[in-house]
C-alpha cells in the first residue's frame, strides 16, 4: 500500500491511496485512471510530504559506520539523536533554500520511517508493530552551522531542510527495513550508494532507545542516518550549489527530486 498527501484546488492537503491505477481518499477516487507507471504520478498529482506536518522529526546522527569515519567521528555505542521540526518538511519536487547564514550546505539520503501507533517504551522485539510505513529522506545539512554551534539543532533544521517522500509503502510490504539498497544523486552523479543492511542502529533498535524517553505518536518521522559519500566527506568537500538537483532513491519506495535555489 503507498500512502500519498496532495493539495486540492482549493488549497486543502488531503491523504489518499494509490489503488492500482486510481488514487482514492474516503470520499472515493480522486485520479481515476492515473498513469500505469507509478512514477508518472510525480507529474500529475500535486503531491505534498506524505506527512506533511509531523508533530516530532526524530533523527540519528552518524549511524552508518563509513559515514562516521568520513566525518573523522567515531562510531557511536547508543544512537545520537537531534530534533528538526515541521518547519524543514517540504515534498518532492519542492526547492530546498540555501540560506544566506550558511557557505557549506549538503545532502543526507535516510530512510525515514513513520509512525503508525502510539509508542512509550517499546522493547525492540515489537518496535516495528509500531511503525506504519516508510519513505524517502533528505537529511539537509548546513555544516558550518551544524559544526560551529555547540550542538546540531540549527544546522539540521532551518526551513525546507527535511525533504521526504514521494509516499510511505506500508510496513506490511517491507517487513524487514534492513535489506534496502539507499542512493543519493547530484545533478545525475551517484554520490552515496550503500544499504540499509549498514547501519549501526537497526530501525527496531532505534525505536526502543527513542521511545524509552519520548512517547512517539501517530504521524511522527524518524530519520534513521546516512550512509558515506556526503559532501563535507570529500577532499575537499563538494558542498551543494544553486542549481543542483538530488535525488534520493530508496529501493521499494522510490525517489524524491529537490533542487537548491537561492532564498
Amino acid at each position: 500500500m503507498r500512502i500519498v498527501s496532495y493539495r486540492r484546488d482549493d488549497g486543502l492537503v488531503r491523504t489518499g491511496l494509490i489503488e492500482g491505477d486510481a488514487v482514492r481518499d474516503a470520499d472515493g477516487p480522486v485520479w481515476d485512471p492515473v498513469p500505469r507507471d507509478i512514477a508518472g504520478l510525480l507529474d500529475t498529482l500535486p503531491l505534498c510530504a506524505p506527512v506533511p506536518s509531523p508533530g516530532k522529526v526524530v533523527c540519528v546522527g552518524r549511524n552508518y559506520a563509513e559515514h562516521a569515519g568520513e566525518t573523522g567521528s567515531a562510531v557511536p555505542t547508543e544512537p545520537q539523536l537531534f530534533a528538526k521540526w515541521a518547519n524543514a518538511v517540504v515534498g518532492d519536487g519542492h526547492d530546498v533554500v540555501r540560506h544566506p547564514i550558511t557557505q557549506a550546505l549538503d545532502y543526507e539520503a535516510e530512510l525515514v520511517a513513520v509512525i503508525g501507533t502510539t509508542a512509550c517504551r517499546i522493547p525492540e522485539s515489537r518496535a516495528l508493530d509500531h511503525v506504519l510505513g516508510y519513505t524517502c529522506g533528505n537529511d539537509i545539512s548546513a555544516r558550518d552551522l551544524q559544526f560551529g554551534d555547540t550542538q546540531w539543532t540549527r544546522g539540521k533544521a532551518l526551513d525546507s531542510f527535511a525533504p521526504m517522500g514521494p509516499w510511505i509503502v506500508s510496513a506490511e510490504e517491507i517487513p524487514d527495513p534492513q535489506t534496502l539498497g539507499i542512493r543519493c544523486l547530484v545533478n545525475g552523479e551517484t554520490r552515496q550508494d550503500d544499504t540499509t543492511a549498514h547501519m549501526v542502529f537497526s530501525v527496531a533498535r532505534i525505536v526502543e532507545f527513542v521511545t524509552q524517553a519520548i512517547t512517539l505518536s501517530p504521524g511522527d518521522v524518524i530519520y534513521t542516518g546516512t550512509p558515506p559519500g556526503v559532501g563535507h566527506g570529500r577532499r575537499p568537500p563538494q558542498y551543494l550549489r544553486v542549481g543542483d538537483v538530488m535525488r534520493v532513491e530508496i529501493d521499494r519506495i522510490g525517489a524524491i527530486e529537490n533542487r537548491v535555489v537561492a532564498p
